[in-house]
């Protein structure tokens, strides 16, 4: 179409065919309705989020996505009632769990024992008989069924949920969630000062194998809404560091 009849359709003094319409809407990339909205002047703000956006890679839009939708829903509020604990075997999960439970006069919930309810057998037999994939399909439905059942919850989660993303991000979307992060050093002497010396038994690799898996985890363990490091302190000392961190968060 020429320039002149373009000038004519935007002053208002020339008509235009719906094909014609049709056709300008393609070359903008734009949906038809687009050409009859109303031009209000958006706030700054997001213009800043919309260049941002633009310039983020595609890869991290789903995080974002997720974030903007976990952090200002509709049931965020909710979201904040329940307190997920996550992280490595022997980060203090279950001991700063039943803490924070008591305090806040909230019910203590681990995951790992509501699985061993519902199938009436031990961890270690459900992952023989159901293999890996198994087990992290009756790891989502009990923890469908906690969340389901408890408004208000100190959840202690196994460390592994971070590698099913479905089950990780219908967690993130339901619970306020906490990283209990410690050094690969710290996990193995809390799992053998509780008597469970399988970690070391006739394995050589077992540090290196631990870190590893810390290192591989850390970026999904990083999605959390909060870390708490508790590494070379005291279990009081890490108790009233997470009822700090969490009282200047959840406000």
């Amino acid at each position: 179409m020429s320039e002149r009849h373009l000038a004519q359709l935007e002053s208002g003094e020339g008509n235009i065919s719906v094909v014609l319409l049709q056709r300008i809407a393609a070359a903008l990339n734009v949906p038809v309705a687009n050409l009859f909205a109303a031009q209000a002047e958006e706030p700054t703000e997001k213009r800043l989020i919309q260049r941002f956006l633009e310039r983020l890679p595609a890869h991290r839009l789903e995080d974002v996505v997720f974030r903007l939708m976990r952090d200002f829903g509709h049931e965020e509020k909710m979201r904040r009632m329940r307190i997920a604990l996550i992280g490595m075997r022997g980060a203090g999960k279950s001991t700063l769990g039943s803490m924070l439970a008591k305090e806040t006069k909230n019910r203590f919930v681990e995951l790992d024992g509501e699985i061993e309810k519902d199938t009436g057998m031990p961890l270690g037999e459900i992952f023989s008989l159901y293999g890996q994939s198994g087990f992290r399909a009756i790891e989502k439905r009990t923890l469908e069924r906690v969340l389901k059942e408890n408004e208000r919850a100190v959840i202690s989660v196994g460390g592994g949920v971070v590698s099913e993303k479905e089950t990780f991000d219908y967690l993130l979307s339901n619970c306020y969630a906490v990283w209990i992060k410690a050094q690969p050093e710290e996990h193995m002497s809390r799992v053998m000062a509780q008597g469970d010396f399988r970690p070391m038994a006739a394995n050589d690799q077992a540090m290196e194998d631990l870190r590893h898996i810390l290192e591989v985890r850390e970026p999904l363990y990083r999605k959390a809404d909060l870390v708490l490091e508790t590494s070379g302190t005291s279990v009081e000392e890490s108790f009233a560091k997470l009822k700090a961190i969490l009282a200047a968060n959840l406000q």
